[in-house]
């Protein structure tokens, strides 16, 4: 008896997997079959598109030859209707000499007759009918209408679609993911001159099973790419302890006004440099095409131009610096602050921003500022010149940082409305950068640019996913 209910368990076990299995399968061809009637709607519009091109073309061609024949039409009427004008006149003229010489051959005196005679002379000598070309000047041979397009129909006749290449292969050896960063390589199994680019579709899943079919994460693609591989990378930073105000008291991604002084800052500041020179060290190890992962600045690597833990900042800029640099690539994060809080800006600075500077006051700092003390005040600011927002302060703010574009973008993070952006070129590396007064202000790092953002800036997304599907577009 347990014996064969064991046996009936693995039968019914079986069974489930195998009806998972054609569930999936079943799913995939729904996902295939819908996949299908997509791609042949787009070909048709494609190629719908490409034809009235065409038709654009040889209307353009058309046009050009009609004004071409009209314009010769016109030339030679004109030429043609003057020189029949001068005929015309030429001929009157002559019958009317020729009346004159008939009646003169009717007078009977001789001194008449003479002076009659050497008027008719020295008027046939004048005439015009004797001066003219009895040629015509122009001929009725219309040298436009003589157009041979035999070769541009037999090029028509033969169009035919370019054949399907044969989708790339995956390289693992030269893939790599190292701080946060995954580089995807791939190769063709045969040369193909007409590609003309690649299109990598990624998302973030921890799914195991089919996740084409699966749709709890939707999936980013990545355009025009030139190359045989990419790198997808993600701001993923902390806070660098070592450059806080005094006043500030920092923990990993959140910070917070600290008015006794920032105890126990100096243990912290120890870990942070550990921590910073260990990502330099797998950061060194890939420095492929693509958008490079952001490098790591720590205490015991950093260039001298950036600050170290005895060059805080101080006074009254109560500002933090992130402890990774941005020196490529588009970078999305986002910050939360307390709702009490008073005064805080978010935004980037160079890394030779001054020790007693403030955010937005200096040429190597953009920031937006949140007051809400004493009065309320939301505002951008870049070189001491302030631009009011009208807007209401968002609950939270995400920052958008597109380094090679020269854009920084800030945005309602729920609601994905533009809050400011302000245009420029960064001639340097630039530090997310924080200043805050009493309160405090938590991040969220390693985000991937949202689409609605990717899609207001018109820009390629470069963010950190799962590359799991490659596409190849022809020429």
């Amino acid at each position: 008896m347990d014996s064969q209910k064991e046996a009936l368990q693995r039968i019914i076990s079986t069974l489930a997997n195998k009806n998972d299995e054609i569930q999936n399968f079943i799913d995939t061809l729904n996902q295939t079959l819908k996949g299908v009637q997509e791609n042949s709607s787009n070909i048709l519009s494609e190629l719908d598109e490409e034809f009235d091109s065409l038709y654009s073309i040889l209307d353009e061609v058309k046009e050009s030859m009609i004004n071409s024949i009209k314009q010769e039409q016109a030339r030679k009427s004109q030429e043609l209707q003057s020189q029949l004008s001068q005929c015309n006149n030429a001929l009157e003229n002559s019958e009317e000499l020729l009346e004159f010489a008939t009646r003169s051959l009717d007078i009977k005196e001789a001194e008449e007759f003479s002076k009659a005679a050497r008027q008719i002379k020295d008027r046939v000598t004048m005439a015009s009918a004797f001066r003219l070309s009895l040629k015509p000047k122009v001929s009725d041979n219309m040298t436009h209408l003589m157009v041979d397009f035999s070769q541009e129909r037999q090029m028509l006749q033969t169009l035919k679609f370019l054949p399907v290449p044969k989708a790339p292969e995956i390289d693992p050896v030269e893939c790599l993911v190292a701080d946060n960063a995954v580089t995807v390589a791939w190769r063709m199994p045969e040369e193909d001159n007409k590609i003309d680019h690649f299109i990598l579709e990624y998302r973030k899943t921890n799914f195991d099973g089919l996740p084409r079919v699966k749709d709890e994460r939707c999936w980013d693609i990545i355009d025009n790419i030139k190359g045989t591989e990419y790198t997808l990378s993600a701001l993923n930073f902390s806070l660098d302890s070592s450059s806080s105000h005094l006043n500030l008291r920092v923990e990993d991604t959140y910070v917070e006004w600290d008015p006794t002084g920032g105890k126990g800052q100096e243990s912290k500041v120890k870990g942070k440099e550990n921590k910073g020179s260990a990502s330099v060290t797998s950061l060194k190890k890939h420095t492929r095409s693509g958008t490079p992962s952001p490098k790591r600045t720590s205490v015991g690597s950093r260039p001298p131009a950036v600050r170290g833990s005895r060059d805080r900042f101080t006074g009254e800029s109560y500002t933090v610096l992130g402890d990774t640099a941005i020196e490529s690539g588009q970078h999305y994060w986002e910050v939360k602050a307390q709702k009490d809080c008073k005064s805080y800006s978010v935004g980037v600075a160079y890394k030779t921003l001054g020790k007693f500077d403030q955010l937005g006051k200096t040429n190597t700092s953009w920031c937006i500022h949140v007051n809400n003390w004493l009065q309320n005040t939301f505002a951008a600011k870049h070189n001491n010149k302030v631009k009011a927002l009208d807007v209401t302060v968002p609950e939270r703010i995400g920052v958008f940082c597109d380094f090679d574009g020269g854009q920084l973008s800030f945005y309602d993070a729920n609601s994905k409305q533009l809050l400011y952006s302000f245009k420029t070129k960064f001639t340097q590396p630039v530090l997310p950068g924080f200043m805050v007064w009493c309160g405090g202000l938590s991040l969220s790092t390693g985000m991937q640019v949202p689409s609605a953002v990717r899609t207001l800036q018109k820009s390629e997304n470069g963010m950190t996913g799962s590359a799991s599907s490659l596409n190849i577009v022809t020429q």
